[in-house]
């Protein structure tokens, strides 16, 4: 799979099993470089760096990490992917705190193995000159400082770990790797008031087509 819309990539080869998948994007920014979004597990930057050399992608074209999390299947490989790039990172303020483990999250899910220093600390809002303007939600509640990714004119929804893939469709991160299901809940409701047709999730999916539809679906469930 080289591209699944026009100028975004699911990068292949980071999944550590065919039973776990860990959906890391690329996204191409308005001009030459690119950003990507999440990182993988530790050792997943080989498999970005070969990718990367097949599609002929120079690593330093990507000038922008954004981080939707800190659990380990998310930055494992951001240190990594930093140095190989020399991209600047982006997390909302509450998670690059914990990404540089100062102070240590002490929640469910694994936190990050060493601490990384993210460079920008972002709050809900912010827009972003990445990816066709990227506007960064604060969706909290899988952890306190979780993010999603938006880019309105194209309705696309970069949802991290705020939802997981199901054959039915999207469905809420279960409790056993959620800080807090009825704040996720909040969240999730909040994003089904976007106009939204691509819902690119990090463990299932993604879906493609009709991603608002599928989201108020899912919170008349709660």
């Amino acid at each position: 799979m080289v591209e699944i819309l026009p100028g975004i990539h699911q990068v292949e080869g980071v999944d550590p099993s065919p039973d776990f998948s860990t959906h890391v994007y690329l996204a191409r920014d308005k001009g030459p470089t690119w950003t990507l979004i999440d990182t993988g597990l530790p050792d997943a930057h080989r498999a970005i760096a070969a990718y990367l050399k097949r599609h002929a992608i120079e690593p330093k074209s990507i000038r922008t990490i954004l981080v939707t999390h800190l659990h380990r299947d998310h930055v494992g490989s951001l240190r990594a992917m930093m140095e190989l790039t020399g991209a600047r990172t982006y997390a909302h303020w509450v998670e690059a705190a914990y990404i540089n483990q100062r102070p240590k999250y002490d929640g469910p899910g694994v936190p990050p193995a060493e601490p990384v220093e993210v460079h920008e600390r972002l709050k809900d809002g912010d827009v972003l000159d990445v990816a066709g303007d990227v506007v960064a939600y604060h969706t909290p509640g899988h952890t306190p400082g979780h993010t999603s990714y938006y880019l309105p004119e194209r309705k696309i929804l970069f949802t991290g770990d705020l939802f997981m893939g199901s054959a039915s469709g999207p469905i809420l991160t279960v409790p056993e790797y959620t800080h807090h299901t009825p704040t996720a809940q909040i969240s999730a409701r909040r994003m089904s008031e976007l106009a939204i047709d691509a819902l690119l999730i990090y463990h299932g999916g993604p879906y493609l087509r009709d991603g608002t539809a599928h989201l108020q679906r899912l919170v008349k469930s709660f």
